[in-house]
């Protein structure tokens, strides 16, 4: 890859941040989802998440985030992403087909007040949207995380956050920069309360 090449794959992810940082709407939705996982956690509710191929590495490393830490070192915060267990993938795919796969685990761990957020680039990915739509029905609430195509899953959310790109790896780099953020309010909200009372 030749330097102006480098340069152009920086410059495009930074093009796709900025016209984050001035699209107020947007801005407001991820202090909205942000704020749905803060009132979660106060009533002992999880975050939930799942995705496919690197919207699956994006679901693990946010759930490892609330799980572990953030920013600082402080009590673990309940998080589960449904991409992890092999075994229970498989026998739902091979029991119930691959569009069940994140439905199935939600009706099981899931419970009213939990936060579930679906990650698919391209808003379209059927596991996510089944999934989705369970979310709503089980009194969960539904965040989807996709680009600017994914306006099918909008139907499907409580929330729904469009990367202005149709490039998945802008959209995937943009979706990661997102889950920093809502996991950095919310550790903080949180944590910041606990040490002022």
């Amino acid at each position: 890859m030749k330097d102006d090449a480098i340069l152009r794959e920086i410059n495009d992810s930074i093009s796709v941040k900025r016209k984050i940082l001035e699209d107020a709407a947007l801005v407001n939705s991820i202090r909205q989802v942000a704020d749905e996982c803060i009132a979660a956690y106060r009533q002992g509710n999880r975050v939930l998440l799942a995705g496919n191929g690197g919207s699956a590495a994006d679901a693990q490393h946010i759930a490892a985030e609330f799980v572990s830490r953030y920013a600082f070192d402080r009590p673990g915060l309940a998080s589960i992403a449904f991409t992890t267990d092999t075994s229970m993938l498989t026998a739902i795919g091979n029991d119930f087909g691959y569009d069940q796969i994140f439905r199935r685990q939600l009706e099981a761990n899931g419970r009213q007040g939990d936060v579930f957020i679906g990650i698919s680039t391209s808003g379209n990915s059927p596991n996510v949207l089944t999934a989705l739509q369970c979310a709503r029905e089980l009194g969960i609430v539904a965040v989807g995380l996709t680009g600017q195509g994914g306006v099918k899953m909008q139907a499907f959310c409580d929330y729904c956050i469009q990367v202005p790109s149709m490039s998945t790896p802008r959209i995937q780099e943009s979706h990661i920069m997102l889950g920093h953020i809502i996991c950095g309010i919310v550790e903080g909200t949180l944590f910041d309360e606990q040490e002022n009372r």
